[in-house]
Order: structure tokens, then C-alpha cells, then sequence
């Protein structure tokens, strides 16, 4: 344990947005309580933003503020460089070069780790300095240190999230208060819950960058972005929510990610999945997150919290800035991701097997149901159960179904099959029915 006559360990903190002005705030707050428990005070030298002049809830203090991330690389005091600044082009100058360097680096950029963190965690390796990014995954959620430490002693075998904030809070609003995408979205945003562009979460891809990082550290090496199966929720509407509520089942955004014990293949995928209304997961509503992760030793354990915000994202930041500065003093611990090749190649995505959700927008004619049992018959996907109400117009009927499990791969070629058909009128809406 380091003494209390150390000198401050000083940080360089790049961005000031929401986070980066939590992390100073929260840092000032309990400068006392970290000194008690870490035997140092942590002492942010410089924080780099990129407009100085923009009016800010917190401000910070003007003799700290600069422009140039190269400040944080040349000033050799600095010793912890927290990269808060998103993007994976400057932050990752930015990461590699304080590695370089031989500074310790916190950061929560889920996009830069997902698709350039083998790259940077080579530099770590060889430097022998450690990358922290609790704050990557879940916001306030310590799920990023239970995987590493706590979970040590497992095989994991299976990881099912909820890990998008923004997506939970617009599909909550879709089903309790019946509100449509797009109403729901514009709620999410006038709240500050959704970006003015909220692309990358309502696309999925927020959320898959999150399940990469996850699998990476559960099964020991990275994951392709190019190697999972995403969809976002900008098809999931008020018809199919309620259609879901009538068989029993809730519409939840999931990051799926398990382990084939035959092949060793990784299965990675995320989706707008239904999941029974009994199920703990289902319960999960607003903003908050929650990680269901099965051990072969621990068994099934569940994690639950804000996965954003202010307050929870910087706690995780300053738990790394914690482990960065015993880490400065002692010299022990890896650094930030364990490879353990003990496991193959991402399972493709057409070879996963669900059940799944089928609304068929079909003209209302006799035969029509005989037509589409026909088509998926012939591809040997079994029905389990169809619902057709009675509340539509004389044109056009909804037809529901619930699939028997089969491959992804093979519904999909009867899905293009069925878009032949005649008698289908709209693009068919399919999900998967997971059994978790």
C-alpha cells in the first residue's frame, strides 16, 4: 500500500462532455474517500476540449483546459491519460500513444475496443502497461471486472444482455404506454435518453460493441465486427409489441453471446428478441441495464444498473483511475485483456438456432394460410402456434406465427420464398423467441 506521502497522481483527462465532467465532479467530491482507500490523492493536471468557450453545467478550471491531445502525450508528469473523447481515429492516437509512452489509460470507448482493441491491447501487452475500460460496457455496472476477476475460476457459457439504454427506454415506452417508434424515440430524446443522431443505438450497433468486448474477454480472443449478426429497432412497432403481449412474451433489444461446446464456435449476435413475460429480464424497463451471465462453476448470475448517465458511467471511470493508480504503485495485474485461445471461430449466424416470431401481412383470400404453411413445411420449419385476428381491414389480415427452433439460415431462405408468395403484401416481420 502506497504512503500518504506520495505526491498526487496526476491524470490528463481528454473530453469534457457528460462523462468527462461527472468524472471531474465526482473525483472533487470524494477526494478524501479515494485517499483513504487508495493511499493517494488523484489530481487532474490537464483536461483537453475542444471548444474552450462553449458554456458548460460544470466548468472547468481554465488554467487546466487546452486543445491539443498532444499536451496529454508530451507533459511527462502526466501519468494516467483518460480517453473520453469517442471515435476511433484521435482516440486511438491518442490511446496508443500514451501506451508508448508508458501511461496508463482509462477509457470507455466500447467503439475503439471493439474494433481496434486488438491492436491497442498488442501495445499494452509489449509496453506492459494496462488499458482500463469498465465504463465501456453497462455505464455503473462493474460487469467488465466480474468477468475478469470474479469469473476467473468459469468456462462462461453464456452471456444474454440487455445493454442499451436508449433501445430499453424506447421499447418500454412502446409497451406500457403504447406509444409508436417514432413517438417513443422523440420522448427518449427530449429527455436526453437518445443522441439528436441516435443511429448507432437504434441501429444495434452500440450495443454489439458491447457484446464484442464482452465475448473478447469471456472467451479469449477478438471477436470481427464483421463476424456478428446486428439489427437494431427501427422495425419493431406497436403492432408486433402487442401481438407479443397477447402470446405471453415482452420485446427487449438483446446481446447474445454462447458458447458451442461440439465445435467451440462463439455465437455473437444482437437483436430485437421476444423473451416470456416470466423471465427476470423481462422485468428490466427505462434505461437500465441488465447482463445474465451463466457459469459452468458459478452457475447463473444476473447484474443489474444504469447503463448510462453521468454518475454511473464515471463511477466505473474512476474505479479504473483507483485500479491505474495501485496498479502506478505496485507494478501487478494484466494488462486489460487475457488472452486464452481456448476457443474457435464466431459461429456464422445462419447456422444459430432460435425459435422465432412471424408476422405475414397477407391478402384475405381462402388458401393463403395453406400457402405459407406450405412454404415452410417444405423447409422443414414446424409451427407452433398461429394467431390471425380478427381486427383488420377486408383487404389485408395479419397472420402471426410461432416457429418451431431451426437455423437462422433456413428461415431465412423461406422468408424469401414467402416474399414470392402472391399473396403477401408487405415485408414480413420476423424475430427471435429466445428461451434464455
Amino acid at each position: 500500500m502506497p504512503t500518504p506521502h506520495q505526491p498526487p497522481l496526476q491524470i490528463g483527462l481528454a473530453g469534457f462532455g457528460n462523462v468527462g465532467a461527472g468524472v471531474f465532479k465526482n473525483l472533487e467530491k470524494n477526494r478524501d474517500l479515494l485517499r483513504q482507500r487508495i493511499g493517494r490523492d488523484l489530481e487532474i493536471r490537464r483536461i483537453v476540449v475542444r471548444d474552450p468557450a462553449k458554456v458548460r453545467d460544470i466548468a472547468p478550471p481554465q488554467a487546466l483546459v487546452s486543445t491539443r491531445l498532444e499536451d496529454l502525450l508530451e507533459d511527462e508528469a502526466i501519468e494516467i491519460v483518460v480517453e473520453l473523447i469517442g471515435g476511433t481515429v484521435q482516440a486511438f492516437d491518442l490511446v496508443k500513444g500514451a501506451l508508448e509512452r508508458g501511461k496508463t489509460v482509462v477509457t470507455g470507448n466500447k467503439a475503439l475496443l471493439a474494433e481496434r482493441g486488438r491492436e491497442l491491447f498488442a501495445v499494452a501487452e509489449a509496453k506492459k502497461t494496462p488499458i482500463y475500460f469498465e465504463a465501456a460496457v453497462a455505464g455503473g455496472i462493474p460487469i467488465i471486472k466480474t468477468v475478469q476477476e470474479s469469473l476467473v475460476g468459469n468456462h462462461i457459457q453464456s452471456v444474454a444482455g440487455i445493454i442499451n439504454g436508449t433501445c430499453n427506454y424506447i421499447l418500454t415506452r412502446m409497451t406500457e404506454a403504447g406509444l409508436d417508434y417514432r413517438d417513443a424515440l422523440a420522448e427518449a430524446q427530449q429527455l436526453g435518453y437518445a443522441e439528436a443522431d441516435p443511429t448507432l443505438d437504434v441501429n444495434g450497433w452500440d450495443a454489439a460493441h458491447k457484446a464484442i468486448i464482452l465475448a473478447s474477454l469471456s472467451y479469449g480472443s477478438w471477436v470481427p465486427t464483421d463476424e456478428i449478426h446486428v439489427e437494431g429497432i427501427e422495425r419493431v412497432t406497436r403492432r408486433d409489441i402487442d401481438f407479443a403481449s397477447r402470446l405471453g412474451y415482452i420485446v427487449k433489444l438483446l446481446g447474445i453471446i454462447r458458447l458451442h461446446p461440439a465445435d467451440s464456435a462463439i455465437e455473437v449476435r444482437v437483436q430485437p428478441s421476444l423473451i416470456p413475460r416470466s423471465h427476470i429480464l423481462a422485468s428490466v424497463n427505462g434505461v437500465y441495464n441488465a447482463i445474465l451471465i451463466r457459469g459452468d462453476v458459478v452457475g447463473e448470475t444476473l447484474f443489474y444498473g444504469s447503463g448510462a448517465g453521468q454518475d454511473p458511467t464515471s463511477s466505473s471511470v474512476i474505479s479504473d483511475l483507483a485500479d491505474a493508480a495501485l496498479w502506478r504503485n505496485n507494478c501487478e495485474g494484466h494488462t486489460g485483456f487475457v488472452p486464452h485461445g481456448l476457443y474457435g471461430k464466431p459461429l456464422p449466424v445462419d447456422e444459430s438456432v432460435s425459435k422465432y416470431y412471424l408476422r405475414i401481412e397477407a391478402q384475405d383470400e381462402p388458401g393463403v394460410l395453406a400457402q405459407i404453411a406450405r412454404v415452410l413445411g417444405d423447409h422443414g420449419i414446424g409451427i407452433l402456434s398461429v394467431i390471425q385476428p380478427e381486427d383488420f381491414d377486408h383487404e389485408v389480415a395479419a397472420i402471426v406465427l410461432m416457429l418451431h427452433y431451426a437455423t437462422f439460415g433456413t428461415v431465412r431462405t423461406a422468408l424469401a420464398r414467402l416474399r414470392e408468395l402472391p399473396c403477401v403484401r408487405e415485408e414480413p416481420v420476423l424475430m427471435r423467441v429466445e428461451a434464455l
